[in-house]
């Protein structure tokens, strides 16, 4: 009796201080890449009595992903769309998310029940993977003779940064919010320019780096359009002139032969 009173205490303690805004104020942010694993502490042992319930998502925060009931010595419970993704560590409460997607991206919320009242709430971020920034030349864009103007793009990123640096110091940059997109940032050079640059993709983890060989890209493009044009024009130059002599002797062989 002296049992049930006492956890009756705690939910409505539970309850009227949910109401007031004490708990749960404080959001602890955490960040991993797509396909790697995380855990959310809950910093604390369980006890005999403890009731721990974990909740995920701001449309149905009372939603229960996850729970484990010390006192009734059952086996963690985990609802079935999560089944391959969490588990809930059986000494500490703690959920551990493996082989993680964008689509555990979300808000979670743990809540201890026992002989006291624990309350905590995470901000998950899953990062998709980066791939290596790729350097063309922008054939469509208008320049000077002596620049070339090139282009820099990631493909299916979201909440990254992509930036051109000479050097050490950031060129230019811009940031993507959007959800699996394609970003694209512009640089132009001269032709001689002896400066070292590079484009750089990156987010809160980890970031990736292609290095620019002006030598190399600016000579793309138009450059290498009007060569080939001209290459062209020679060859077929070259071919109607071979012709042209053929035909010629031909018809001499003809006549003589006449």
């Amino acid at each position: 009796m002296c049992q049930k009173m006492s956890r009756l205490i705690v939910l409505l303690s539970l309850f009227f201080c949910h109401s007031n805004g004490v708990f749960g104020d404080e959001v602890k942010a955490v960040s991993v890449m797509e396909g790697h694993s995380v855990t959310l502490h809950t910093d604390t042992q369980l006890h005999t009595h403890d009731v721990i319930e974990w909740r995920f998502g701001v449309q149905s925060p009372d939603e229960i992903i996850a729970e484990i009931n010390k006192e009734a010595k059952t086996k963690p419970f985990i609802i079935e769309r999560l089944k391959n993704h969490v588990e809930i560590d059986d000494q500490t409460g703690s959920l551990i998310i493996t082989n993680i997607t964008t689509q555990h991206t979300g808000r979670y919320e743990l809540e201890i029940i026992g002989n006291t009242f624990q309350n905590k709430h995470f901000n998950l971020t899953v990062y998709a993977g980066l791939s290596v920034p790729v350097i063309i030349r922008d054939c469509s864009s208008s320049s000077s003779s002596s620049k070339c103007v090139l282009l820099c793009s990631v493909v299916n990123v979201s909440h990254v940064s992509v930036s051109w640096y000479n050097g050490s110091r950031v060129h230019s940059s811009i940031s993507v919010s959007d959800v699996k997109t394609t970003a694209s940032l512009h640089l132009e050079v001269e032709y001689q320019d002896n400066n070292t640059y590079s484009c750089v993709i990156n987010n809160s983890i980890t970031n990736l780096t292609q290095h620019l060989h002006i030598d190399h890209v600016c000579h793309t493009c138009e450059v290498w359009v009007e060569c080939c044009g001209r290459t062209e024009a020679v060859i077929r130059l070259v071919v109607s002139a071979v012709v042209g002599v053929a035909t010629v002797a031909v018809l001499v062989y003809d006549i003589t032969s006449r």
